[in-house]
């Protein structure tokens, strides 16, 4: 399929999903009304792919993809170049079909989703500090030893075996009108929407797609306005399921066909989201999947229906975990860190003190300094970390402590 060529047929997403229904669990759809009401929807449904096998819907089509190859190609092996999910889903596959897989992840890649690729069976190779240098370990391999490459989005079955997550969610919720998805390089977007448009439209039902990209790596818009794939410069974020720079063509092919509209969320909308799944949902999703429940929280997704979106991974090492709960509780205001210029006599450590607990709020961390070059000689600096019920309690406090004749400076958030 090049950029002028169809996505494939509702016909092939329906085969796709007898096969990968081999090895793939149906996860379940969840139904969120505090989503619902922040939307001003009837429903929102969450397709929980951070239960399927491996964690991610990704063993979708990567056992699609190798279920299809001949005994000539499963003889040669097969390799993949990923830092997680699609490694994952492809040393599983592999194991499920007999087939040799040689796995290149980054030199740094997060220990959980290592040990998760070895444990399905595959040999893995670290090499190369970026993915790029991986990537390029991986194509070499390839080139010396004639095993077969599996892309992660860019190829024809690999975009019919992500696409089955539509039909899953379609089958359990037909009212659904708009489904948001996270987008990386866009083999889950490009699969959902042209599978859930064609099966819309032979059922006579609207059906609006929203891509949701991190912005510190979102290719894709300006590739629809060029018209064409482009390469940009990504930045750090923690989504890093979706820090893709440049779409494949085959999806982008179908992303300008299928898909409505493209937005973008901040890595603070991404730890919100995460919190939020862990208190409302009970559901533990890494940063890419959460992305569309970003999008609806930080009010850049607009549906009138029925709206589902797709959790489409739960692979977090506990450590960024860890420090995502902390930044997601901190970009909803739950910590503040406030600056207080206090008088340099007994009693004002107290006295602040005493103001927090009149306003019910908890201080965790406290630091204290006389010694800093820019303070009069008379003043010191108390710094605060406390635990407030979001942004109207946390300008409570400050203002009573300013009202108590304190100079209150709200800190950057941490």
């Amino acid at each position: 399929m090049t950029l002028t060529q169809q996505a494939p047929a509702l016909e092939d997403f329906e085969r796709a999903l007898e096969v990968v229904h081999r090895v793939t669990q149906r996860t379940p759809l969840e139904s969120s009304r505090f989503l619902a009401e922040i939307l001003g929807v009837p429903k929102v449904y969450l397709k929980c792919e951070n239960l399927q096998r491996t964690g991610a819907y990704k063993l979708r089509g990567a056992y699609n993809r190798l279920i299809q190859l001949t005994d000539e190609e499963r003889a040669r092996g097969v390799v993949a170049a990923s830092a997680g999910n699609h490694a994952q889903g492809v040393a599983f596959a592999a194991r499920e079909l007999g087939i040799k897989a040689t796995i290149f992840m980054p030199i740094g890649v997060a220990l959980p989703k290592l040990q998760a690729t070895r444990n399905y069976g595959a040999q893995v190779v670290l090499e190369g500090e970026t993915f790029d240098e991986t990537n390029r370990a991986a194509q070499r391999f390839v080139q010396d030893t004639g095993a077969l490459f599996v892309p992660p989005f860019d190829d024809a079955s690999i975009i019919e075996g992500q696409g089955t997550v539509a039909l899953e969610i379609l089958d359990t919720a037909p009212e659904v009108e708009t489904i948001v998805v996270p987008i990386g390089g866009g083999g889950l977007v490009s699969g959902v929407a042209a599978a859930a448009k064609q099966w819309a439209a032979r059922e006579g039902r609207p059906m609006r797609i929203v891509g949701v990209q991190s912005e510190n790596a979102a290719p894709f818009v300006p590739s629809l306005q060029a018209g064409r794939p482009v390469t940009i410069e990504t930045r750090p974020t923690i989504a890093d399921g979706i820090a893709v720079a440049r779409p494949g063509e085959l999806n982008f092919a179908a992303v300008r066909e299928y898909v409505d509209e493209i937005v973008t969320v901040s890595d603070d909308d991404i730890a919100r989201a995460i919190v939020v799944l862990l208190e409302r949902a009970k559901m533990v999703v890494e940063p890419a999947g959460a992305a569309g429940v970003a999008a609806m929280l930080a009010g850049k997704v607009q549906a009138k229906g029925a709206t589902a979106t797709i959790l489409s991974g739960g692979n977090i090492d506990p450590l960024l975990l860890q420090r995502v709960i902390g930044h997601g509780l901190a970009a909803s205001a739950r910590y503040m860190k406030l600056r207080i210029l206090l008088p340099d006599i007994p009693g004002q450590l107290v006295r602040t003190a005493s103001i927090v607990a009149q306003q019910n709020a908890n201080v965790v961390e406290v630091i204290h300094t006389r010694h800093a070059t820019e303070l009069p000689i008379s003043e010191v600096e108390l710094e605060l970390h406390i635990e407030t019920r979001g942004h109207e309690h946390g300008d409570a406090v400050a203002q009573a402590l300013r009202d108590a004749g304190y100079t209150v400076r709200v800190g950057e958030r941490y």
